[in-house]
């Protein structure tokens, strides 16, 4: 199983919109997908119909005994086929204070997942914007970090803590995070998004994706549908956005296991 979370320590920057159109755009291509959301506010959770304040059992229910088969009872089919979620419930808000201290709850996803990878390809975390044990979860459970920054000012600014959080936890990790700038909402139109995406690419150069994902209406229109616009829309400037991003994060992948076989001759 292949997993991404995707983060930003800035609300609004398209982390879910990223989360959902990736995983939809996985399902599409035959693979087993799913989505988790580790957000209290649930955006991905009501993105697909379910209702955080009322849903049992939940990604809050992993971290307590029986994580394995809350795992299991815990993850819905969504109207994609071979697209799957494990939602949120407001509840998880309450994690750093109820149980902030004890041993391995830093791992519980990377477990849960470890439990589910029989059953899926792919998985997606849709994290929260703020530093606690559901992000330090998602950092320690991913292949990659895939970091949605919008292309405006303030939102560089957010960039900032989220790479000082991403030193702290690479110090704690075994093997180095693999991470990845995605500019989003960018309006070739306005100098304030082109002026970004420069600063951008001069501050983190190699960090970041070589394209940016446009504004598009069409996402909004897709989330009133509970569909990813990958799906819904596969033709759109937004979704052929994101195909392009999902085969050059998959071209990655491949990379280093391509050049392993041609050592191997």
């Amino acid at each position: 199983m292949r997993v991404w979370a995707v983060a930003n320590q800035k609300g609004g920057v398209g982390k879910t919109t990223t989360a959902v159109n990736l995983a939809g755009l996985c399902a599409n291509r035959g693979h087993r997908t799913l989505l988790i959301d580790m957000d209290p506010h649930g955006s991905l959770t009501s993105y697909f119909g379910f209702d955080p304040e009322t849903i049992s059992p939940s990604a809050y229910h992993l971290f307590g005994e029986q994580r394995r088969e809350q795992a299991e009872a815990a993850v819905r089919e969504t109207q994609v086929e071979r697209l799957s979620i494990l939602p949120a419930s407001t509840a998880l808000a309450t994690l750093d204070r109820q149980l902030g201290h004890r041993p391995g709850l830093g791992l519980v996803i990377r477990h849960t997942l470890q439990d589910l990878a029989d059953r899926f390809d792919y998985a997606l975390l849709d994290c929260p914007p703020m530093l606690g044990v559901l992000m330090v979860n998602a950092l320690a459970a991913c292949d990659e970090l895939l970091v949605p920054v919008q292309t405006e000012f303030l939102a560089l600014k957010g960039l900032e803590r989220m790479v000082n959080t991403l030193n702290m936890i690479q110090r704690s990790r075994q093997s180095p995070l693999a991470w990845r700038i995605v500019p989003t909402m960018f309006d070739r139109r306005t100098r304030a998004s082109v002026d970004s995406l420069e600063e951008l690419r001069a501050s983190y150069g190699e960090q970041i994706w070589t394209a940016a994902i446009p504004i598009d209406t069409q996402f909004r229109e897709a989330s009133r549908e509970g569909l990813p616009l990958t799906v819904s829309q596969p033709w759109s400037r937004g979704s052929q956005a994101y195909r392009r991003l999902l085969d050059d994060l998959l071209q990655e992948i491949a990379a280093p296991a391509e050049k392993g076989v041609e050592n191997a001759h």
